[in-house]
């Protein structure tokens, strides 16, 4: 027993602590799971041969998963998405797959392993791939959302292929002492063909009227309880239950799991289903992944290193053609084809799952499963680095042809105004001018904001503010006011070095993302910065003082006592800024010199007020807050 915990706890150990840092780095949690797994088996050694009956424990986690999967398909949903998820996502998964048979067929694989390598490579990270476009704020773009399409067919397509892969058992490897797994119990071992499949489709249709018809009413009894634990008991009975029962029919238990969780797709007890069950396949699919990375062999990986690579550069390259070729297909131009092309190049998680069910069902001799694993994680391990190549090589090369693309408009009048930057902050600096019928010449390099400006008769043009040139024939050297709000940080940097140097006496406002680039800012010569959520900010606090019972009046005293501090230790605070590395980072100097100023807005919070009087503000009652019931006495109250 004690050697079970200390293996717990080393397992636990090595995920706590590489997870995050994985994380952290940009790299994924699947990925940290699998570095972790390599230290603590191949490299110091602290785990063994247990890792592979572990492996078949935690493959439960796969199980969950898709019943999850399968409980986020809502069929309007999919309905919406449908030529994406089939067209798109279909062809995908068939056209990678065909590739990777031809291959692995032309490299001297028999039929049935090759098909089961090109199944397991037209697969990619939903974990990884997902992760990281909400990350970068890219999965509402159109390549973030046919990525997503895609993603989500090979989710689905995954059930099918571990239905498939039993059917391509090679003999010769049921005679070299391979085990399925499942051969413990079966239901349909002698049985004639007819009966197997009467027995097949018989279980299937009970998962289905089991999920419709008796699962409601045993939540219902459950809930009935009172107890969480024991709603958590059920939802864990009911997965393992259809898993063994597909099991027990030869069908692959993921199948069922998937089936259930469509079927309670719709349920009043999804929500409550997925937080129960979520833990459980957070933690074993993390336990899968850590053993996967233990079981690499590294010895293998020193003998066959070039092998490892050059496959491995091979699938990122084969699948990014066929992906490149689809986005222009179904028309995904631009930085968006090539979003959608680099997001989904490599490998996934799933090729371990299929991989692993593909030996222990005798299809993939074991010493081929050891290189292609190394294949699949070196492939994750790249994806980081497309991610990179896509924001520093493809984004800004797009940007620029795109600007090539269209010359920069013709600027036609000059006024004392130049905004540069016209998105939802600089349209409403452009709104106020105009209201007080300020000329203005407004600049930006997003056509579709210029097209808004002038469906309401502002004068704009297209082109780049950073330009000397279009600086010029805006008639900066004649202007009083130059304010940028650009969304690129470095460049508003940069052009107000430009102005400041080579016009000085122009006056400019700054638009500043945060504390610190306002800062740079400052540093480079702006005579205003103004951040972008500070007026913003006060003015919700002074409703949140206000819903608290605070008078409006007392509210707008207490938000202008706030701006009064900031100002007064402003200067301040920059000077310790740029006295710092260059002003590049916040030091415990600077920390020292912010809580400082803390201390004085809480000082100036507590300050005697005058009472507003009523003939200063109108009238104004407290918010009322519902009541709470009062307790009723019990029969033995005193």
């Amino acid at each position: 027993m004690t050697s079970y915990f200390i293996q717990a706890f080393i397992y636990l150990v090595a995920a706590v602590i590489a997870v995050p840092l994985a994380k952290r780095f940009g790299l994924g949690s699947v990925l940290g799971y699998l570095v972790a797994g390599v230290v603590i088996g191949p490299i110091l050694g602290l785990v063994g041969q247990e890792t592979t009956t572990i492996q078949h424990f935690a493959e439960f986690g796969v199980v969950m998963m898709l019943f999850l999967v399968g409980m986020e398909l809502d069929p309007k949903g999919l309905w919406a998405m449908r030529v994406r998820l089939i067209g798109l996502g279909g062809l995908q998964v068939v056209l990678t797959a065909a590739a990777g048979t031809a291959i692995a067929w032309w490299l001297g694989l028999v039929w049935q392993t090759a098909l089961a390598v090109g199944l397991i490579f037209a697969l990619s990270s939903t974990a990884i791939v997902l992760q990281t476009l909400n990350e970068k704020g890219l999965a509402r773009t159109e390549g973030g959302r046919s990525a997503f399409s895609v993603l989500l067919f090979q989710d689905i397509a995954v059930i099918p292929m571990l239905a498939l892969i039993p059917l391509l058992a090679l003999p010769e490897l049921m005679g070299a002492g391979g085990d399925d797994g499942h051969a413990s119990l079966s239901l349909v071992a002698n049985l004639p063909g007819w009966a197997h499949a009467l027995v097949v489709v018989t279980a299937i249709a009970s998962v289905i009227a089991a999920g419709y018809y008796l699962m409601p009413l045993l939540f219902r009894y459950v809930i009935g309880s009172g107890l969480r634990e024991v709603f958590t008991a059920t939802a864990l009975m009911l997965v393992i239950g259809i898993a063994a029962l597909m099991s027990v029919v030869n069908l692959s238990p993921a199948l069922g799991a998937f089936l259930a969780g469509v079927v309670l797709a719709n349920s009043e007890f999804k929500h409550e289903l997925e937080a129960n069950i979520e833990p459980f396949k957070g933690l074993l699919l993390g336990l899968f992944f850590i053993t996967v990375g233990a079981g690499i062999n590294f010895s293998v990986l020193a003998a066959e290193w070039g092998t490892v690579l050059s496959l491995g550069l091979a699938v990122i390259v084969i699948k990014g053609v066929i992906l490149l070729g689809l986005a222009l297909l179904f028309r995904v131009h631009g930085s968006n084809g090539w979003l959608f092309t680099l997001s989904l190049a490599q490998a996934g998680e799933f090729g371990f799952v299929l991989l692993t069910y593909s030996v222990q069902n005798n299809v993939i001799p074991t010493d081929i499963s050891q290189v292609l694993s190394l294949v699949v994680a070196l492939s994750m391990f790249l994806t980081p680095l497309l991610f990179i190549a896509y924001d520093r090589l493809v984004l800004p090369r797009y940007l620029i042809a795109k600007n090539d693309d269209r010359e920069a408009d013709a600027i036609e009048e000059q006024a004392p105004v130049i905004v540069a930057g016209v998105g939802r902050f600089g349209q409403i600096i452009c709104r106020l001018l105009r209201a007080n019928n300020i000329p203005i010449v407004a600049l930006d390099l997003e056509i579709e904001q210029i097209e808004n400006l002038r469906k309401i008769n502002i004068k704009s043009y297209f082109g780049d503010a950073s330009r000397s040139d279009l600086l010029e024939t805006a008639g900066i050297e004649h202007a009083r006011l130059l304010v940028i709000a650009l969304d690129d940080r470095e460049r508003a940097v940069q052009m107000v070095k430009h102005v400041k140097h080579a016009y000085p006496q122009v006056w400019v406002l700054a638009r500043a993302f945060d504390r610190g680039h306002g800062y740079q800012l400052r540093d480079a010569g702006a005579d205003d910065v103004i951040s972008e959520t500070y007026h913003s900010a006060l003015e919700l606090g002074g409703h949140a003082l206000t819903a608290m019972g605070v008078h409006p009046m007392r509210a707008k005293q207490m938000t202008w006592a706030f701006v009064q501090n900031e100002d007064a230790h402003e200067d301040e605070l920059f000077a310790t800024w740029k006295d710092i590395e260059g002003g590049n980072t916040f030091g415990p100097r600077y920390s020292e010199l912010f809580m400082k100023l803390e201390e004085s807005l809480n000082s100036a919070m507590q300050q005697d007020w005058p009472e507003p009087q009523r003939q200063d503000v109108p009238i104004w009652t407290p918010p009322e807050h519902e009541p709470k019931p009062q307790q009723q006495p019990s029969n033995g109250a005193q």
